[in-house]
């Protein structure tokens, strides 16, 4: 974990918000900067602050626009939900599960977040300036730390648990079970829920429409997610139902999903400056339907498409396969047909945002929670779901087979999204096995430590009380 000053922070969030002023007023972040001395004085001083991780969330790493760090496109690449088009690109090291040691990014960069997140969260507290927001600024710093914190313990499992910007304590932590990972996730997630208000508000704290930052509801829809994969069932069933409870949202068709500040959407992430969502880069960018050769996909810089295992996932007259799954064909003899990701269409800036939280994962997360406690409503949630699918409900079955169906609308639903499929398929056991039939597709071999990828060695250097994660070469 390296360490940087909070100064330093500073700085980088007054350039940030510098190189995008005009995008920003009126929308999530604020138009002006500052430089003073004391950061944490005023709203404004400390909304800076805050908005920098936003923006840093666009710029770099797990969550940016970059391909070969997104965390939705190169977690799909490493399990069964996408295939890569070219060999020897950024796609093969994930495709092939291939990850070394030096490859792993995202422990630095979201470790760098926190260190910005905790030490907003001590100068915001510690603030003798008057601040008619500092429940919204903590709330966000309290729902960011819980955000980044589920990632990295999915990533990578036992994560040190930085909760202070102390160097001196940070550099010596050793890794924290899961559970203890969990429950600091819960419980920065409570904090969270009873700081932030039912609106959503901007970098001025003032109440808007963009579900660009996070709110209540983003705090329990995000507890609801952790409760589950924590095991605690009826948390989890009991969060959830406060949201699918919440006339502010609701599932909406199947074409408006992804549309900017839609029902459905419970937090989503802007990009830094306008453009179209980095999902339609990903996977469309203006490719026609209709390619003529030599032209490929990757004219277009489009380098991955739907895996087969995936497309098989879904049953026949599956209306999520017509509206979020794209078939351009290369005009060969005969034709070779593709099939992209389609959930994000449109190429005019921000007509979609990235999603980050959305209703239909806590329709999912009730399903899953109610199945595990025997509920006979349990299959109730996956019809929603899979109603507005054009799918039919499911028969009467065992607790077994409602939970396998569970996992399928969850893969049919959820697919290339923030790397819910990886998680999946890790938090239920099912890894192994899934990805020893995959793999030999791609080709390659799995092997069983590669569920959790490698902490990278400057980091091991660093902190002789971090230790490894086994199977990768030091």
């Amino acid at each position: 974990m390296k360490i940087r000053s909070s100064s330093t922070y500073l700085l980088l969030a007054i350039a940030l918000l510098s190189s995008c002023e005009k995008y920003l007023d009126g929308t999530q972040l604020p138009a002006n900067t500052i430089a003073a001395t004391d950061v944490y004085s005023s709203d404004n001083m400390v909304s800076t602050v805050v908005t920098g991780v936003y923006l840093t969330m666009n710029n770099s790493g797990a969550f940016a626009g970059s391909a070969n760090a997104n965390i939705g496109y190169t977690m799909s690449l490493y399990t069964d939900e996408l295939r890569a088009l070219v060999s020897g690109n950024f796609a093969d090291v994930f495709y092939k599960n291939a990850i070394q040691s030096g490859q792993s990014g995202h422990w630095s960069d979201i470790y760098k977040k926190l260190f910005t997140i905790n030490t907003a969260i001590e100068g915001i507290n510690t603030s003798k300036g008057k601040l008619a927001y500092k429940d919204q600024w903590l709330g966000e710093c309290y729902f960011l730390r819980a955000y980044f914190y589920c990632y990295l313990v999915n990533i990578y499992g036992p994560v040190p648990l930085a909760l202070t910007n102390d160097y001196a304590v940070n550099n010596r932590l050793f890794r924290a079970p899961e559970a203890d990972v969990y429950k600091q996730i819960i419980a920065d997630l409570k904090i969270a829920q009873s700081l932030l208000s039912n609106e959503y508000r901007n970098g001025y704290g003032v109440s808007t429409n963009n579900r660009l930052r996070p709110n209540k509801a983003a705090a329990t829809a995000l507890l609801a997610r952790a409760y589950l994969y924590a095991k605690e069932w009826a948390n989890a069933e009991a969060q959830a139902t406060e949201l699918i409870n919440n006339t502010n949202y609701d599932m909406v068709p199947l074409s408006s999903v992804f549309l900017a500040n839609s029902k459905e959407t419970i937090w989503a992430l802007a990009p830094g400056s306008p453009k179209p969502a980095y999902e339609y880069a990903f996977y469309n960018n203006g490719m026609p339907a209709t390619i003529t050769p030599p032209q490929g996909p990757n004219s277009s810089f489009v380098y991955a498409a739907l895996s087969n295992h995936l497309i098989n996932a879904f049953e026949p007259g599956d209306a999520r396969f017509s509206e979020w799954v794209r078939t351009p064909t290369v005009a060969t003899s005969p034709e070779t047909v593709y099939r992209f990701p389609a959930k994000f269409k449109s190429p005019a800036n921000n007509a979609e945002y990235q999603v980050m939280l959305r209703l239909a994962e806590q329709y999912l997360i009730r399903a899953e929670a109610r199945a595990m406690q025997n509920k006979s409503n349990a299959a109730d949630d996956v019809n929603a779901v899979r109603l507005r699918a054009g799918l039919g409900e499911l028969p009467a079955g065992s607790q077994a087979s409602l939970l396998a169906a569970i996992m399928k609308e969850r893969q049919t639903e959820l697919f290339t999204e923030g790397g819910h499929r990886f998680f999946d398929l890790k938090r239920i056991g099912a890894i192994d096995a899934v990805m020893a039939t995959v793999a030999p597709t791609k080709p390659t071999t799995w092997k069983s430590y590669m569920a959790y990828w490698p902490i990278p060695p400057n980091d091991l250097l660093q902190n002789p009380n971090l230790e490894p994660n086994p199977g990768y070469l030091q």
